[in-house]
């Protein structure tokens, strides 16, 4: 019968042999006790003779809080001199049995974030731990982030001496196949007001929803990962997205995958429609701070093309009817997608293939109300044309560079030349609101690359970090600084363009 209990839970009912006294003792609520009184289950002492034993080095707060035995989420501990995850800390629970097995005793409640002594069972209060505490949940303040884009931007270093690194540029573990999630992210995070909307808790905490809501974990999990990325105290120069991409994997009905590689721009799409959906977002510009920062206006006018086989006579017949008329839409979009010309097919004089090139403004002229383009069904071919109406504070352009036939996906690697600043979107808006948008110059602050075959191959993201000027490629767990001229001669894929103030 110990062996049984030995297994139970905090929340299982005692075993009826027991004195009625313990029995009250194991069904306690710990989450539920007076912080302010002390008792003789949970007596509180100042002084633990055990701090030293804790091993800041090995512990990693990113992964899901279960318990490793019984992967419960409930009462879960860490353990503060192994890292690893326990329920519990009554007589016979994984924790309390692991700090008499191992002898570790100074664990913490991950979700009250109080600390404990086991098996003697007294909360530790010590400012020496507040670190441990900060690193579990980090905090911002306003002037905290007001700063984060300034010129005196500080290098931090991490728990063992080693390593410097810069709040912001931290290295996303790939878990296995979820680059195309983490090159999405890093970009993310150096979307200002994104960012600092997702810093302080208080912004989306009073978010009214709908008892059962549970797709708000993904704004949560979201919100955890940018104040780890900016956290100035971390233990490690690095980050592990584990908890967000669990929320991607079951929000998205395992569209997105850890261990299968994706389209960044698939994810970008959802996460974003996603995330708006989820912080009660509507239709209105300004509902969420998704549309705030991203979401821009244009007219599409389409036109229906008469059949080919057609003589001259029955085509003008048709064009004179309604459903050939032109025809406008109103419509929102959150990114711009540029199609890229085809790349010649046969190789030059000298026997070599040359990469061709195109000029950015080249592919966004599609967006200046007068190029039209044509777009074809399984029965009828259209003519559209695009006119923007309104810019947004962030433009995101999607380079659409995989191309798929009967057979197999193609990948155009045309190479993009772009301005780094002072991009004007003003050039190719239409007379009438050119003169209504006055702001229109933009600067680069993402860029994301795919490097490799179709299907294959990996990405990596450049970022431009405010607070010290550079900008930094990012692959996963590596981050090196780089310079602006060679970011241009990347196979650029996905870019975030910031308009610049006046």
């Amino acid at each position: 019968m110990s062996e049984n209990r030995g297994e139970r839970s905090d929340s299982v009912v005692p075993d009826m042999a027991e004195p009625a006294t313990k029995k009250r003792k194991v069904e306690v609520p710990e989450e539920d006790e007076d912080e302010d009184t002390p008792s003789v289950f949970n007596p509180r002492k100042k002084l633990c003779p055990y701090l030293d034993t804790i091993n800041r080095q090995l512990l990693d707060f990113d992964f899901e809080k279960l318990c490793s035995v019984s992967l419960t989420r409930i009462n879960v501990y860490a353990c503060l001199v192994c890292g690893k995850y326990f329920q519990g800390r009554g007589t016979n629970t994984h924790a309390y049995t692991h700090s008499v097995a191992e002898a570790h005793h100074v664990f913490l409640n991950l979700h009250t974030l109080r600390f404990y002594c086991l098996p003697d069972n007294y909360e530790i209060i010590d400012t020496s731990l507040d670190d441990i505490k900060y690193v579990l949940n980090p905090t911002f303040t306003i002037s905290d982030i007001r700063g984060l884009d300034k010129g005196n931007m500080k290098y931090s270093r991490t728990v063992d001496g080693t390593t410097l690194y810069l709040p912001g540029v931290v290295g996303l573990n790939n878990i296995k196949r979820n680059d195309y999630c983490n090159v999405v992210l890093q970009a993310l995070a150096h979307v200002a007001p994104l960012r600092d909307y997702f810093l302080s808790e208080k912004n989306y905490a009073k978010i009214k929803r709908p008892p059962g809501d549970s797709i708000f974990t993904l704004v949560q999990r979201f919100g955890e990962l940018m104040r780890k990325m900016w956290n100035p105290r971390n233990f490690k120069a690095h980050v592990s997205p584990h908890e967000m991409l669990q929320a991607v994997v079951l929000w998205s009905n395992k569209q997105f995958q850890i261990t299968e590689q994706g389209d960044p721009i698939d994810f970008l799409s959802w996460f974003l429609h996603t995330l708006h959906k989820a912080m009660k977002g509507t239709k209105k510009p300004d509902s969420s701070i998704i549309y705030k920062s991203f979401l821009g206006e244009m007219k599409i006018y389409t036109r229906k093309i008469p059949p080919t086989e057609l003589d001259d006579t029955q085509k003008a017949l048709l064009m004179a009817t309604d459903e050939y008329q032109e025809k406008v839409e109103d419509s929102n979009f959150l990114y711009l997608t540029c199609d890229l010309p085809p790349p010649p097919l046969f190789i030059d004089e000298f026997r070599e293939n040359i990469i061709p090139q195109v000029n950015l403004y080249q592919l966004l002229s599609k967006f200046n109300g007068v190029s039209e383009k044509e777009y074809k069904t399984y029965k009828d071919n259209f003519m559209k044309r695009f006119e923007i109406t309104k810019l947004p504070p962030f433009i995101i352009l999607y380079i659409k560079r995989f191309t798929k036939n009967t057979f197999f996906l193609e990948k155009n690697p045309t190479i993009v030349n772009f301005p780094i600043k002072n991009v004007d979107f003003g050039d190719i808006l239409t007379a009438k609101y050119r003169g209504i948008i006055k702001r229109t110059k933009y600067s680069l602050i993402a860029n994301i690359v795919h490097d490799g075959e179709p299907g294959k191959g990996t990405y990596r993201s450049h970022i431009f970090h405010k607070g010290s000027n550079t900008w930094y490629e990012m692959q996963d767990l590596h981050v090196i600084d780089t310079l602006p001229q060679m970011i241009t001669l990347t196979e650029s894929y996905i870019q975030i363009y910031e308009l610049q103030d006046d």
